[in-house]
């Protein structure tokens, strides 16, 4: 009995270590673009806005890690980043991206 539970309690630790790392919170974060028309590519934008300039565009299939999302309107705009670039930032609408 007394091993079940320093088992149960060992992996309830290693559990909650795994959850607290960042780097797995990024990999829940995972998303890809999809419903992008054909010949067309989601915008990345440097606001939360259609005002805002176009930093890049995305074809579908992208990877990106969602950081926040926020309403603008109608629109629920995330700020993300590019899975395989980083330290490419911006914002896209939610309508476009499913979880991986």
């Amino acid at each position: 009995m007394r091993i079940t539970l320093s088992a149960a309690l060992a992996a309830a630790a290693l559990m909650a270590a795994v959850l607290a790392n960042p780097a797995n919170a990024d990999m829940r974060n995972r998303h890809e673009v999809y419903g992008v028309d054909e010949g067309d590519m989601l915008k990345m934008r440097a606001g939360a806005g259609t005002g805002y300039i176009v930093i890049v565009g995305l074809p579908n299939g992208s990877v990106v890690r969602v950081h926040e999302c926020e309403q603008t309107g109608s629109t629920r705009w995330c700020r993300v980043s590019l899975d395989r670039a980083p330290g490419l930032k911006g914002y896209v609408s939610w309508a476009y991206l499913r979880e991986l």
